[in-house]
Order: C-alpha cells, then sequence, then structure tokens
C-alpha cells in the first residue's frame, strides 16, 4: 500500500502512464465531526487535542491581489506568488509551519508509542523479485530492515552465494542521493543503474562492471521518465531525455520535448546518437523497449499519461551487431487503444492491448501486416483485467487482476489454456520475473495481512518453491480481509476492502481509516503495510474503495472517473464513507481520509465538498490547485486525464472540484494534516503550500490544519528513517483527533 521503495518499470510495459502521478499512501487519517459549510467559527466540540486547538497561531502567509481570468471568470489567487520555490518569504513560511507541526506533535501522548512500535514492526529482512538475464545470472535488491536504501546483489548461478553490487547507502549518510531503478545488460556483465538527487524524477544514469564492481566512466544526464533498453551485444542501451532545464529551475520547470538517444559504453553522451523525436508533439512521452533476443527495438509514442499510445519499431537485425540507425517503422499509429508489445516468435509479434477490448487481450501479428484486420487473438477477453503479460518458458503468462486481485495463468502461443500459478491467498502480484528461454518464473506476492514474498516457480515440473519469505513480529491470525461492494451516488456498484480484527461489534463507535486513489487507471490492490498492524492493534478498521478512475474493471471503468466524469471519483468515495456509517463500522467523527498525489486530490476535494462527514484528513504531495497544475514540471502529461483550464469546456469541471478554488471562509474543516516534499518534481510542493494557506485562514472552527514538508525527499522516495518519521507523525495526528489517546493493552 505504499510507493516502491525503487521503481523500475518493466521495458515492454507502456512507458510512465501507470506511475508518472502513481504513489500510494504512506499513512492514514482520522476524525472529528466538522460543521456544514454555513456554520459559523465554533469550537468543535469533538476534539480534544494537546494543544488547545484555540491558541493555535498560524504563521502569516501574505495574501495579494492576483485574480486569473478564465473565460471571463475571475478567480482570486492569492498564494500565486508560493510558485517561486527560491522566494525567502516562502522559505520561512514552510520553516516556521514545520516548527508549529513539530510543536503539535510532540505533545501527542501516543506518538512515541507508535513510532517505537512502527519501528519494530518495520525492521525485517526483504528482497526484490529478481531480474533474470541470460545464462542464469540475477539481481536483487535485499534491505536488512532498517537501512535507509535497498541494497543490489548479484548471484552468478543457483549454486553460487549471492553478492553485494551496489549499496546505495554508501552514497550518502542521509539517503539523499537515491537509487531509482537499474537494468542490467542482456548477460549481466554490466548494471546500468539511476541516481537522483533528493529523490526528484530528473535521474543520472551510470554504469557498474559487474565482475569487479567498479563503474565505468559512463555518465548520462537529464534523464526523465525512462526505461534503460540494452541491445543485445550489451555495449550499449536507448533511453529517454528531455533538454537540460534551466539553472535552479529542475524542480519547477515544465518538461516538454524528449527524445530516444542511443549510448555507446565508452562515449562521451555529446556523442549519443539521436533515434527518435517528435517535436510537432512536445508533451508526448517517448520511450523503447528491446526485444529480449535483441532483434526489434520497439517505440513507444505516447500523449503524457494516456493509456493509448503508438507503436513504431527498428529492425536491429543482428543482435551483437545492432543496426541501431535502422529506419523507424509505424506497427500502429491511430493513438486508439493501448498496444504493448510481449514478445516475438519469428515475424510474429504477441501484443497486449485494449482495442475492442478495454479489460485487455492478446493477439497475434505479423510485423510486416500488422493492420488489426490480419490479427489473430491468442487469449481473449475475459473476466479479468489483463495487468501484464510476458513470455516465460515458451508460453504466455498472464496475470490478471479480477476485481482488484491476482490470478496468473498459462496459454500456448497458439492460446490454448494451460492451466495457471496457485497463490497464497487474496492478494497481488506485484512483480513477475520471466523469460522465453527460461522454465523459471519468479513472482512478489504481498496481501493486506501478508508481507511481500518471493516465489520461484518451475514451469516444467509446475512446482512452486518460496524464494525468500520475511519474517515480520506480527501475527495475522486474529484479523480479517474481506471484499464487499456498495452502491455510489448513482447505483454504481463499487468494490471495497476492510481489514479488521474478527468477529467485530458493529457499534458505530471504531476509528476507521478509508483509503482510495481513484484514477489513472491505477487499481489499487491488497498490500502489506507495517503501519497497519499498528493501527490493527490500536483498535481500528482500515478500508480502501475501489473507485472510478482506476483500473479495477478495465479502460470502460478508468474512463468512466476522468475527465468531467471525475465527480464521480469523489462520489463514489463520499458513499463509501457513507456505506461504513451506515454499516456500523464507525461514525462520521470517527472516520478519517487519505490519499496520495491523485489520491491527495481525492482527500482535498473530499473534504471541500463534504466537510461534515469526515472526522479528519491526510493529503499526501496532492494535485490540489487544477486550474495550474499544467505549468509545472510534469504537470502537462497528466492533461488526458484531467483536461486542462486552457479549455473552456475542462475550465468549467476543473473549477467546479479544484480544492484551492473551493476553499470557503467560515467552513468547519476537519482536523487536516498535509505532508509534501521539498524536492518533489512529479507535484510540486506549491500545491501543498498554497493549500495549507487557504484553509488555515479560512479555517472556520478550532480544527487544527498542519503542513510537514520533508527535506531531501521527492514525490516517490524517501530514506527509511525519514519515512518511518513521517507516518508515525501522520498516524499520530489521525489517531489522537479520532480519541485514541492511550496505546494498547497488552
Amino acid at each position: 500500500m505504499f510507493h516502491p521503495m525503487n521503481f523500475k518499470p518493466t521495458s515492454c510495459q507502456l512507458t510512465w502512464a501507470r506511475w508518472t502521478l502513481a504513489a500510494v499512501a504512506l499513512s492514514g487519517v482520522l476524525t472529528v465531526l466538522a460543521q456544514p459549510s454555513n456554520a459559523p467559527a465554533v469550537t468543535n466540540p469533538h476534539l480534544t487535542v494537546p494543544n488547545d486547538p484555540a491558541k493555535l497561531v498560524y504563521p502569516p502567509a501574505h495574501r495579494d491581489a492576483t485574480v486569473d481570468t478564465y473565460f471571463g471568470v475571475n478567480v482570486p489567487a492569492p498564494y500565486q506568488w508560493m510558485e517561486d520555490l527560491d522566494s525567502p518569504a516562502l522559505e520561512e513560511w514552510v520553516e516556521e509551519e514545520n516548527t508549529l507541526t513539530s510543536s503539535y506533535l510532540s505533545k501527542i501522548p501516543i506518538r512515541d508509542w507508535i513510532k517505537d512500535r512502527l519501528t519494530s514492526l518495520w525492521d525485517y529482512a526483504r528482497e526484490s523479485t529478481p531480474e533474470q538475464v541470460a545464462g542464469g545470472r540475477i539481481f536483487f535488491t535485499k534491505n536488512s530492515g532498517l537501512q535507509n536504501q535497498s541494497v543490489v546483489y548479484v548471484q552468478d548461478s543457483p549454486a553460487e552465494a549471492p553478492r553485494e553490487l551496489l549499496d546505495p547507502n554508501a552514497l550518502s549518510p542521509d539517503g539523499s542521493v537515491a537509487l531509482l531503478g537499474y537494468q542490467p545488460s542482456p548477460h549481466g556483465s554490466c548494471l546500468a543503474y539511476n541516481l537522483s538527487q533528493g529523490g526528484s524524477d530528473w535521474l543520472t544514469i551510470h554504469v557498474r562492471n559487474v565482475g569487479t564492481g567498479k563503474d565505468l566512466p559512463d555518465t548520462i544526464r537529464w534523464v526523465k521518465f525512462s526505461d534503460i533498453a540494452w541491445t543485445g551485444d550489451g555495449q550499449g542501451f536507448f533511453y529517454s531525455r528531455y533538454p537540460e532545464p534551466p539553472a535552479g529551475k529542475a524542480i519547477s520547470q515544465r518538461v516538454s520535448d524528449q527524445k530516444l538517444y542511443y549510448h555507446r559504453l565508452g562515449t562521451d553522451q555529446s556523442a549519443d546518437t539521436l533515434i527518435y523525436s517528435r517535436p510537432d508533439l512536445p508533451e508526448w512521452t517517448i520511450g523503447g523497449s528491446v526485444s529480449e533476443d535483441g532483434r526489434y527495438l520497439f517505440i513507444y509514442l505516447q500523449n503524457g499519461t494516456a493509456i493509448q499510445n503508438e507503436l513504431f519499431y527498428v529492425d536491429l537485425k543482428k543482435p551483437q551487431k545492432p543496426a541501431i540507425s535502422g529506419p523507424v517503422r509505424p506497427l500502429f499509429t491511430r493513438n486508439d487503444a493501448q498496444y504493448s508489445v510481449i514478445g516475438h516468435d519469428g515475424k510474429t509479434l504477441f501484443i497486449q492491448t485494449t482495442l475492442n477490448a478495454p479489460k485487455g487481450r492478446i493477439v497475434a501479428a505479423n510485423i510486416n501486416q500488422p493492420d488489426p484486420a490480419h490479427w489473430g487473438v491468442v487469449v481473449p477477453e475475459a473476466v479479468g483485467v489483463i495487468q501484464d503479460a510476458t513470455m516465460a518458458g515458451g508460453r504466455l503468462l498472464v496475470n490478471y487482476q479480477v476485481v482488484a486481485k491476482s490470478r496468473l495463468a498459462l496459454f500456448s502461443t497458439g492460446g490454448k489454456p494451460e492451466g495457471g500459478i496457485a497463490l497464497p491467498t487474496l492478494g497481488s502480484v506485484n512483480d513477475i520475473s520471466a523469460r522465453n528461454d527460461s522454465q523459471t518464473v519468479y513472482y512478489g506476492f504481498t496481501s493486506f495481512l501478508y508481507p511481500a514474498s518471493v516465489y520461484r516457480h518451475n514451469l516444467q515440473k509446475g512446482a512452486t518453491q518460496v524464494f525468500f519469505k520475511p519474517d515480520v513480529h506480527f501475527d495475522p491470525s486474529p484479523y480479517d480481509v474481506q471484499q464487499v461492494f456498495y452502491a455510489s451516488r448513482d447505483g454504481t456498484r463499487i468494490p471495497i476492502f476492510i481489514v479488521a480484527k474478527k468477529n467485530l461489534k458493529l457499534n458505530g463507535d471504531h476509528p476507521t481509516i478509508l483509503y482510495g486513489y481513484g484514477g489513472f487507471d491505477i487499481t489499487v490492490t491488497p498490500g502489506f503495510n507495517p503501519m497497519l498492524p499498528v493501527w490493527l492493534e490500536l483498535g481500528g478498521v482500515f478500508a480502501v474503495a475501489n473507485l472510478r478512475g482506476g483500473g479495477e474493471y478495465g479502460e470502460t471503468w478508468h474512463e468512466a472517473g476522468m475527465l468531467g466524469r471525475k465527480q464521480n471519483v469523489f462520489d463514489d468515495f463520499a458513499w463509501a464513507a457513507k456505506y461504513l456509517i451506515a454499516q456500523k463500522y464507525t461514525s462520521s467523527r470517527r472516520l478519517g481520509i487519505q490519499g496520495y498525489s491523485n489520491g491527495g486530490l481525492l482527500v482535498g476535494a473530499s473534504i471541500t465538498q463534504h466537510p461534515e462527514l469526515f472526522g479528519a484528513a491526510y493529503a499526501g504531495a496532492g494535485v490540489l490547485d487544477m486550474l495550474r497544475y499544467q505549468r509545472f514540471s510534469g504537470g502537462a502529461l497528466w492533461a488526458p486525464e484531467y483536461g486542462t483550464s486552457d479549455d473552456e469546456k475542462a475550465f468549467d469541471w476543473l473549477y467546479a472540484y479544484s480544492p484551492l478554488a473551493n476553499v470557503k471562509p467560515g467552513t468547519c474543516y476537519p482536523p487536516t494534516i498535509i505532508t509534501t516534499a521539498d524536492h518533489d518534481d512529479r507535484v510540486v510542493p506549491s500545491h501543498s503550500y498554497k493549500f495549507a494557506a487557504a484553509l488555515q485562514h479560512d479555517q472556520g472552527c478550532d480544527s487544527p490544519v498542519l503542513i510537514r514538508v520533508e527535506t531531501k525527499t521527492s514525490h516517490g522516495y524517501m530514506p527509511t528513517d525519514k519515512r518511518i518519521a513521517q507516518t508515525a507523525d501522520v498516524w499520530a495526528f489521525e489517531a489522537y483527533n479520532l480519541g485514541i489517546d492511550r496505546m494498547p493493552k497488552d
């Protein structure tokens, strides 16, 4: 349920559609009954806090007379100056806000217990799913428990012990230099890896010799939203980069004009070969992947975070002497569906697509006659959504999601069903590592009460073994996970997971956290979070609503919660809250909500539309100013999902729900904590700054509004020590405001 520590997209997936805004909640939130929007300023009768909230004095945030005009509508923007991240006045305000937040949190009695218990639960060894290369060598990461970052290991063969290859903790004692992904060369002789300052999306690629453990002189800068795709000879790789931003503007500068390059080892970046660019489509992303055998380069052209893409290829001819400058030929150029190459058999491509199949299907297409009229259907559209698929031992391994739960199925390349791989329980396959030339499949599996384990499956024998299983000091047996359904505002049936103690007495008085995301075709699936056992031990209930806008039922479900239909997402979330209350799990004063990134937008819209429904809220790194998001960093890439205020029709719906534009003076908003990071160049921190300032200014009751700004971290990266500290702070705020003021009994 939280951010991947080391994000590493697979090359056969569409470049960044599923994760430029994808992030999952670090923390949860809880409750105090708020007053209706027309209520006078009053003391909240349900609130008991360590500081007298009436005496909270918020740092002054200058309000000026700035007004933006959109299609004849004047929109006041008094905090627009906060978009200048180098402003001395802003720096002073952030420092004072952090001081206030720290002072408030330090007086919460159970904060230390939460942090100590969370630290204890977090301190368990974990490993990633191994990455296989030709010849049997595997690469994976290990974390002993509380290391700030996981360490990369290589295992030369099943008979040999793993050896340490790259320890990012040695690069910076405070974890400020982040390792954000890696890709071994085809035979594992080299490892290309991404480093980032503070976890920013701006990456610098380095290359390490696996045999010697020493870095080569190659350094590739200004890489962003990119895979690393090696050629078959292991002498170079394709990558995507943007022009270098102006000095001092790397965090907020709007990115455009991505290009695909090829870098040959031993040469300077200035000599890299330009493979493909589209100056006519500056907001589109360009990514490359190379087939397992090194024969083909596939080029994905994508309108920002849209699911649809165009697909091209280059015939590299001889893998050991690739013709990287060969002509770029089109395969699918209508931008009407998802097209992702799984693998190939000679001239036959196996393609995962949503064309005429919103839940996905797999087709066979001749590379010289790719028109859909000539396709053969290999895996038809089914009940579950195809999350991803790969070639495995001469077969197709398909990872289905059936109402947000994973199922693994095998098919011959001719489409014959050949069984599947059994999974331990209701949960999520979070990574698959397979090769067409290998009978070994590795996959990771997790659930709410089941920490991430790694399994090794032999396709020939149909046998599964545990490759790695963590040892967490938590007994899940007293608790239960169920998936039920509720009716949203318009009657649409919405799935929701509920994690709680078995035989829970439904008396309407349990502190409950409701989490949601609802966007970008991203499915929220069961996953383990070390904070969840802490919350359950405190007597809490945890719920996850699978809202429209996600990918739970395929592209139709996604489209029902995007652009002008985004309000469906907020309605689904509000009606999830009403369901939990009606079923007597909780009450408004004990119901907290949480969301991160696009989920932070969800929380911001929820408390501005229904302030009386929730007791507390956590908005992490949210997209909170929907009228100006496209002006900064990668924001313009989200336009296919949201629309932009540059279009009159889109302005109307964005203005109607944008959290910043809908903060109203005198409204009693629930106790709210907001987090952001100074190096967040995905959702720039000015979103959180402006929203926090507006809430504090207009708050109509005593409920606290706090903002916590972390340093040397980013949207998707935070070293372990800072992650534990922030998680404990957020949950302590929520728990206390929900009425939890003492630690659980032994």
